[in-house]
């Protein structure tokens, strides 16, 4: 007997030596794909389109009418106050203009094959054009599109290096800024397509590393708190850290091979996910291995325990989130459809940590593994005095503590509770249409001040703000003039011409034939406003209704149309994901609880609590921040994350009443199982939310109205839904939840006296 215990524990031993090994090794390799996760980034949102949105097919056509793809680089300079151009001002800009392509590229490495100056990337020499008003003077640049997409050496951006070098070489040669004037007298941006391309990478620049750090902060503050231990919260932090190391690994090879895609939004949702989740399932382990603990000597036995009865939920919280991230592949957008596979992986690693990793930390002290709770160490009691059956308190000890008290008033109320709580969600739901989700200009999407916006803000005031991104009409040759025609007729439309190729030379007095390809001719539409305002997006979706009528063939294209496009696939996902999600998540519930009744319960529960989420998100945004309207998307992300999470602690709550009654009846169960699960459910909203939370530290209004929503509502979910309105409705419709499961009809199979029935035990476990 002794050498065969020897033997077991020495196989322990290896096991958890092998499992730690294991994912060191997955940390180190892992930990370093994490790092080059931007390298393999694609934030083209064009390139997002379907291949059947008009768009895309127009800008299909058009590629034969340009010689290569361009990335227009705008260099805006005003006087201040409004004056006007000196003869010497213009002279100094257009001496600048001229050195531009001479500018060394900021962090390239020519010797590592890195374009060395901003001239290797442009395709025509700068000019420098005066505005009409005699305010302003405006250098265009026109970099290669290929080559502006390119990373540096150093992984940086090619547009990033251009336009930095730009506002570095304003500053220092001319003194010129946003804020400052130098010895020239001017106020200079850089901004445009280019400019906020990066701008943009500047801002996501916050996802590898403070978005990690601020999220794992909050939730190590939380479990600290939560565990009153120097030791857990570290082993659970671990667990998140390598989880995340894990998905980052596959995440970065399958888009490496382009077998993903992955954007910046992304790849900071799929860090906020995993850590999220990972700290989620480790605290409902954690808090079933401390139950077990205080029946059982060995913390072996204890874990074994522990994981046999929290597997079922915490796999049926993966499924449920897996399967509602997996329906976002049913998008039109290819930003969402990345996040369905890259989120689902997230979760899956984080799953696979929390049942592999985190029990081989808590056993890594062998017998002596209780200590790792210090100083609350769960201490054994005798099983035979407490226990019904192995890790079951009798009910009376149960409702003792905070949670017991609350769970105690709603086996009291039930009724009431759930009556006062569903009209309190009601109210908040009430405001959701006033949620605005109609698009978002681009100059809204920074929630900081940026360079692009304001040299943007200065370009509509002094220059055509449409003609740098003028929409394109592919039309047959001889509609040519019946389109130009209808465009013209369209308010908002500032001029419409026929593209004759590019020029070569100064201006002639002789009109250019168009030029025709395959039969097809190119009209320019330049609207009064900048095609990434919601304006210019409005002007476009007449100019489409005005020039299909007049040409049924005619395809348009542009900046502003992509972004109608995106509107459009994004209301119509909104309309066909919503349901498939739903309908997901309702088979995975009524096949994890066996009943009809209790998975509609849920979801209904969980619907009313996503519209309040939205009511009073909404409120926020229009009367506390100010947010302007969100992008179509941001709706559709809070839904799928809210409901698959929300479910979850539905989930962990009625798995855990299921399991008590079938000992003690349906009503006593809830009581118990609310009693028990509260404060492990509780600090698991608190975490999920503050993770979400810290989306809102990168600048951006899409993160920031995610993080706001997706927290409000998990807090809504966890303080709310899961510990009065779920519970109380249960209660109130006591033993019939369970349809049309057999367990409807049993009765309990605890005497009053604490004292089983006979065979209860093996009973219990043919229900569970």
């Amino acid at each position: 007997m002794l050498s065969n215990s020897r033997s077991a524990a020495a196989l322990r031993a290896l096991v958890i030596v092998l499992l730690i090994a294991v994912w060191l090794g997955v940390g180190a390799i892992g930990g370093m794909a994490q790092g080059k996760l931007s390298e393999v980034q694609s934030n083209d949102a064009a390139s997002f389109l379907p291949a059947s949105a008009e768009s895309t097919r127009a800008a299909e056509l058009n590629r034969a009418f340009v010689d290569s793809e361009t990335l227009p680089a705008l260099v805006v300079l005003t006087a201040p106050e409004g004056g006007a151009i000196s003869p010497e001002q213009l002279a100094a800009v257009e001496d600048f203009a001229a050195g531009i392509p001479a500018l060394p590229i900021t962090g390239a490495d020519p010797a590592a094959g890195d374009p060395a100056t901003i001239g290797d990337v442009l395709t025509a020499d700068p000019v420098v054009v005066p505005s009409e008003d005699g305010a302003a003077l405006l250098v265009p640049l026109s970099l290669d599109g290929p080559a502006a997409e390119e990373s540096l050496a150093d992984d940086s951006s090619v547009v990033g290096g251009v336009v930095g070098s730009l506002r570095d070489a304003l500053s220092s040669d001319l003194g010129a800024t946003s804020e400052s004037v130098g010895a020239v007298g001017l106020n200079a941006w850089v901004t445009g397509p280019a400019g906020f391309v990066a701008d943009l990478v500047t801002a996501f620049g916050g996802i590898d590393v403070t978005l990690l750090l601020v999220a794992l902060g909050a939730v190590l503050v939380i479990l600290v708190v939560v565990y009153r231990s120097p030791f857990l919260p570290f082993l659970v932090i671990f667990t998140a850290v390598f989880a995340l190391s894990a998905a980052s690994l596959v995440v970065y090879h399958l888009a490496k091979n382009d077998l993903i895609t992955l954007n910046g939004q992304t790849q900071g949702i799929l860090s906020i996910l995993v850590v999220g989740a990972s700290v989620d399932y480790a605290l409902l382990l954690v808090a079933r291995y401390r139950e077990e603990l205080r029946h059982v000597e060995s913390p072996f036995v204890a874990m074994a325990r522990a994981m046999r009865v929290s597997v079922a939920p915490i796999a049926a919280s993966a499924g449920t989130v897996i399967a509602g991230l997996l329906c976002l592949t049913l998008s039109d957008l290819g930003s969402n459809k990345a996040l369905g596979p890259v989120g689902s992986l997230g979760i899956v690693a984080a799953f696979v940590a929390v049942m592999t990793l985190l029990p081989a930390f808590l056993l890594v002290l062998g017998k002596r593994s209780r200590a790792l709770f210090w100083p609350r160490v769960p201490r054994q009691v005798d099983a035979g005095t407490h226990a019904t059956v192995p890790g079951t308190l009798s009910t009376a000890e149960i409702l003792s503590g905070g949670w017991g008290r609350l769970a105690g008033f709603v086996g009291r109320h039930p009724r009431r509770v759930w009556v006062v709580t569903a009209l309190a969600l009601l109210a908040g739901a009430a405001f959701l249409p006033t949620l605005q989700a109609s698009g978002t200009s681009q100059t809204d999407i920074f929630l900081t001040k940026v360079d692009a916006v304001s040299g943007q803000k200065e370009l509509a005031e002094h220059f055509p703000a449409g003609a740098v991104q003028p929409a394109v009409v592919i039309t047959p040759q001889g509609d040519a003039d019946a389109v130009v025609a209808a465009a013209q007729g369209v308010d908002g439309v500032d001029s419409v011409s026929v593209y004759t190729g590019p020029q070569t030379g100064p201006p002639s007095a002789v009109a250019a034939p168009p030029l025709v390809v395959d039969g097809n001719v190119r009209v320019d539409v330049v609207t009064t406003a900048s095609a990434d305002s919601l304006a210019a997006v409005g002007t476009i979706e007449a100019v489409r209704d005005a020039v299909h009528a007049a040409s049924p063939d005619a395809l348009v294209g542009g900046a502003s149309a992509e972004s109608l496009d995106t509107q459009n696939a994004s209301t119509r996902d909104l309309k066909v994901i919503v349901p498939v999600v739903l309908l997901v998540i309702l088979l995975i519930l009524g096949l994890l609880l066996r009943s009809v009744l209790a998975a509609l319960l849920l979801i209904a529960a969980n619907v009313l609590s996503f519209a309040a989420a939205l009511g009073i998100s909404a409120i926020v945004f229009n009367h506390v921040v100010g947010f302007p309207s969100a992008d179509p998307s941001v709706p559709l992300y809070a839904f799928t994350f809210l409901i698959a999470l929300g479910v979850d602690y539905s989930i962990f709550l009625m798995t855990r009443v299921r399991e008590e009654s079938v000992l003690y009846g349906t009503r006593e169960g809830v009581v118990r199982g609310l009693a028990v699960t509260g404060g492990v459910i509780t600090s698991a909203g608190v975490v999920l939310a503050a993770t979400f939370a810290a989306l809102g530290i990168i600048p951006l209004l899409f993160l920031a109205q995610l993080a706001l929503i997706v927290s409000i509502g998990v807090l809504i979910d966890t303080l709310v839904v899961r510990s009065l309105l779920v519970p109380a409705l249960v209660h109130d419709i006591g033993p019939r939840i369970w349809w049309p499961s057999r367990l409807r009809h049993e009765a309990p199979r605890v005497h009053a006296d604490g004292a089983p029935e006979p065979e209860g035990e093996e009973f219990a476990r043919t229900l569970r």
